[in-house]
């Protein structure tokens, strides 16, 4: 069940955010300042690329490594393949995970390895693979880690995670906002260097501004009735979130906070791009978790009997209203089943931006969520 009063009770969120994840999400454009500078003393400015990539290979455990390759992946476009390498192993500890270069990995590809950990044993060893591949080498992890030293010994790029205090009381959450910027930024930095995709220094100063307004909105001081996470939070607290996407940007937006809610809050989530999510989740409006299943619902014992699920929509967009746009049958669809609706769409801005504010706005709400329903 969902604590309402605590999301307009500042000392109390702050007294169960023992992970410091709000304080992660209200510091994510400090964090890419941060993580900008240290890119920028590491080299990335100075580095004089031969060419593209062939590939582009990610390697690192858990939700941040995910999503920062999803979102590379996309912003980088069809330019050079960038290729997540999925870990194996019997648990998630940093001990049992073991990565593999593919057997096609050579001199013509670059290896990015992006951790909140850098004790990864299988990480150092995949940066001395690739050396002897001959792959050039990136490593993105905490300073003085056995990860950093192996970049350095297989002569790559590696560059200081920005990280925070209060990081290191703690076991990092995979899906912590703080976490998440600090591992990308470098690798933006990079990629645009390289010209894979477009993040000048402007852009990544524009993105922490932009992060820094979204903090001032929807910040634990101000109410849920001005804030929209705190009001997406309330609004899914016994939904079933079925995310839908419109725009490039918005995708790999949308996957992160299916994963957020998750891992966070312990919320199951869907997620698909539109407009092909009408299709693919037609039947569930229709079936027993539409809103308007259970017409007894009204009837049920409010005190005793927990509420039933019913699905919500929550459609996150980034592109304008009034060009090509799925928008209006979206909401066509989930009304005709009595499915309410939820919508984000960024104020104008740069493709970087507006990404930046879909993702700060929904990690507030993940975080929102997870604080009040005491997971």
């Amino acid at each position: 069940m969902l604590d309402e009063s605590l999301l307009d009770t500042p000392e109390g969120l702050a007294a169960a955010d023992r992970l410091g994840l709000l304080r992660g999400a209200a510091e994510a454009g400090a964090r890419v300042r941060t993580a900008a500078r240290h890119a920028a003393e590491a080299g990335v400015g100075d580095l004089k690329p031969d060419g593209r990539p062939r590939a582009v290979l990610i390697a690192g455990p858990g939700a941040a490594a995910t999503h920062t390759a999803d979102l590379l992946g996309t912003l980088a476009g069809v330019g050079s393949p960038v290729v997540r390498l999925a870990p194996v192993g019997v648990a998630p500890a940093a001990g049992a995970l073991r990565w593999e270069l593919p057997g096609w990995a050579g001199s013509v590809d670059l290896l990015l390895i992006a951790t909140p950990d850098g004790t990864e044993p299988s990480l150092s060893l995949l940066a001395d693979q690739a050396y002897r591949r001959g792959c050039t080498v990136v490593g993105v992890a905490p300073p003085h880690t056995p990860l950093a030293e192996a970049v350095d010994g297989a002569h790559g790029l590696f560059v200081p995670m920005a990280t925070a205090p209060y990081d290191q009381g703690e076991p990092v959450a995979a899906s912590s906002p703080g976490v998440f910027w600090a591992l990308l930024t470098p690798l933006l930095a990079l990629l645009d260097r390289i010209g894979l995709l477009s993040a000048p220094p402007e852009a990544l100063e524009k993105v922490a501004d932009r992060l820094d307004h979204i903090a001032e909105r929807c910040g634990p001081a101000i109410a849920t009735y001005s804030n929209s996470a705190k009001t997406l939070a309330a609004e899914l607290a016994d939904a079933l979130p079925v995310v839908w996407t419109e725009g490039t940007s918005a995708g790999p937006a949308g996957r992160r906070f299916a994963a957020a809610l998750a891992e966070l809050a312990g919320r199951p989530a869907l997620v698909a791009e539109l407009p092909e999510a009408l299709a693919e989740h037609s039947a569930l409006l229709a079936g027993p978790l539409a809103a308007s299943a259970d017409p007894d619902d009204f009837f049920r014992d409010r005190v005793e009997e927990p509420p039933a699920l019913h699905a919500r929509v929550v459609l996150l967009r980034d592109r304008p209203i009034g060009g090509l746009t799925a928008a209006p049958a979206a909401r066509d669809v989930a009304l005709s089943h009595d499915t309410p609706i939820s919508e984000l769409e960024p104020e104008e801005g740069g493709e970087l931006e507006t990404l930046a504010e879909l993702i700060a706005v929904t990690d507030f709400a993940a975080v929102y969520l997870a604080l009040a329903s005491g997971a």
